[in-house]
C-alpha cells in the first residue's frame, strides 16, 4: 500500500491517545532498569559497601551511555530507527534478567567478583539507554509535542513506580529471613517482565497506529531515511505529495547548523542534569545523615524526588504555565544552582522535613524544565532535522548526567572513609 502525504495534519486522525499511552509505557521501559539500580541502592550499599556502589555504578553507566550516544547521534541519518530501538529494549531486557541470575548464582554474596559483574550489566544499561532514548526522542520530535511529553513523563514514572514498588517489597519482606534480598529479587523480576512488554509494544503495536504512520510517512516525504523500516512494518511505502518539490524536500540543515541554532537548548539540558545528578542519588544515600526514619530515610527521599519529577512533567500541558522563552529558561536553570548550598547546609544543620522538601523541589524543577525544553526546541524544523535535533539534545542531556555523577564524588571530600 502507498500512502500519499498531505501537507497538514488530519484533524481526526485516529490513535492519538493510544500513541500517548504507548509513549508513556516506552518511557518507563527506557529507564526502569536503571531506576531499579537506584532504588535498590540500599541493598547494594549493604552488599558492596566499601565500593560506594550508588556512586560507582552511576559513574560506570554514564560513560557508556554518552559514548554510544555520541556515535549514534553523529550517524543518526543513516541508522534504522526500528532496529536501533528494538535492540535497545532487548539489551535492557537481557541485562536486567542477567542481574537477577547473577544474584541467584552468587547467593547474594558480596565481593569484588560479583560487583564487577554488576558493573558489566550496568554498562550495558548505558548502551541500551543511548539506543532507546536517542532513537525514541528523535522519532517523536516530528510528531505531536504531547507524544514527547508522554515519553518524558514515562521516564519520570519509571522512578516513581519503582520507588513505590520498592517500598512495598521492602515492607512485605522486612521481617522475613533475608528479606531485603527477596524484595530485590521480586523487584528485578517485575522490571524484566516490563522490558519484554516494551519490546512487543514498540515492535508490533506502535508502528501500526494511524497517527504514527502519518507522521512517519510525512517525515519520509521530507527526506528522512530512518523511518523506512517502521513504515514497512506497518505495511506502507511513501511518496512525495509534490514530485517537483522532491529535491527541496531532501535538503536539510547539517548537524552542525542545528547545534549552532539550538546551542542554548542543548546547554539548558546539560545544566539541568549536571545539577540533578550531582545530588541525586549519591548525596541522598550517603550524605544526609541519620534521622528518625532510619534505613527508610533514603528510600523516602528518592521516592519524593521521583514523585515530584513525574508530577512536574505534566505541568507544561497547561499552556499558561509552560515556559517557552529561551532567555527565561536559561535564567531559571542557572538560578536552580542555588540548590547546591541549600542541600549542603540542610544536610549539616536541618532536619529531615527540610531535606524532603528540597528533594521534592529538585524533582519538580527537573521534570518541568526538561519537558519545556524538549517540546519547544524541535518546533519549526522538517522531520529529518527534528530527528537529528532530538538526538543532539539527548546527547547533551546524557553529557549532563555524566558530568553530574562525576561531580557527585566531590561531596565525599573531607568525609571520613570517603575514598
Amino acid at each position: 500500500m502507498t500512502l500519499a502525504v498531505e501537507t497538514e495534519t488530519p484533524i481526526r486522525l485516529k490513535g492519538k491517545y493510544k500513541a500517548m499511552a504507548v509513549c508513556w509505557a516506552l518511557g518507563i521501559g527506557s529507564l526502569i532498569s536503571w531506576s531499579s539500580m537506584l532504588i535498590i541502592g540500599d541493598y547494594y550499599n549493604n552488599l558492596f559497601k566499601k565500593y560506594h556502589p550508588t556512586r560507582a555504578l552511576a559513574l560506570v553507566y554514564q560513560p557508556f551511555a554518552l559514548g554510544t550516544m555520541a556515535i549514534l547521534a553523529y550517524n543518526e541519518s543513516k541508522i534504522n530507527t526500528r532496529k536501533r530501538n528494538i535492540t535497545g529494549y532487548i539489551i535492557f531486557f537481557a541485562s536486567t534478567l542477567a542481574l537477577l541470575l547473577l544474584d541467584l548464582a552468587t547467593s547474594g554474596e558480596g565481593g569484588l567478583g560479583p560487583f564487577l559483574g554488576v558493573c558489566v550489566f550496568v554498562a550495558l544499561f548505558g548502551v541500551a539507554d543511548a539506543h532507546v532514548r536517542g532513537g525514541i526522542v528523535g522519532d517523536l520530535s516530528f510528531m505531536y509535542p504531547e507524544f514527547m511529553q508522554s515519553f518524558f513523563a514515562g521516564l519520570a514514572a519509571s522512578g516513581a513506580l519503582t520507588s513505590g514498588l520498592r517500598l512495598l517489597t521492602k515492607a512485605a519482606f522486612e521481617k522475613s529471613h533475608d528479606g531485603l534480598r527477596k524484595g530485590v529479587m521480586l523487584f528485578l523480576a517485575i522490571c524484566t517482565s516490563f522490558e519484554f512488554l516494551c519490546i512487543l509494544l514498540y515492535a508490533f503495536f506502535f508502528p501500526k497506529l494511524p497517527i504514527v504512520k502519518y507522521f512517519r510517512s510525512k517525515a519520509a516525504s521530507e527526506g528522512s531515511k530512518t523511518v523506512s523500516a517502521d513504515l514497512a512494518a506497518a505495511g506502507f511505502q511513501t511518496k512525495a505529495a509534490q514530485a517537483e518539490d522532491e529535491a527541496k524536500q531532501y535538503e536539510r540543515l547539517s548537524n552542525k547548523q542545528l547545534f549552532i541554532q539550538n546551542f542554548d537548548y542543548a546547554l539548558d539540558l546539560f545544566l539541568i542534569y549536571v545539577l540533578t545528578l550531582s545530588i541525586f542519588p549519591g548525596f541522598l544515600y550517603e550524605n544526609t545523615g541519620q534521622h528518625r526514619l532510619g534505613e527508610w530515610y533514603s528510600l523516602v527521599l528518592i521516592a519524593s524526588y521521583n514523585v515530584w519529577d513525574l508530577i512536574a512533567r505534566y505541568i507544561p500541558l497547561v499552556k499558561c504555565v509552560k515556559l517557552e522563552s529561551r532567555k527565561g529558561l536559561m535564567i531559571t536553570i542557572l538560578c536552580r544552582f542555588l540548590l547546591v548550598p541549600a542541600f549542603y547546609f540542610t544536610a549539616k544543620y536541618g532536619d529531615q522535613g527540610w531535606m524532603i522538601f528540597l528533594t521534592s523541589f529538585l524533582g519538580l524543577t527537573n521534570g518541568y524544565l526538561t519537558v519545556c525544553v524538549m517540546t519547544v526546541a524541535p518546533k519549526g524544523y522538517k522531520g529529518p532535522e527534528q530527528n537529528a535535533l532530538g538526538n543532539i539534545l539527548v546527547l547533551f542531556l546524557l553529557g549532563g548526567l555524566f558530568a553530574g555523577v562525576a561531580l557527585d564524588w566531590l561531596w565525599l571530600i573531607g568525609k571520613k572513609d570517603g575514598f
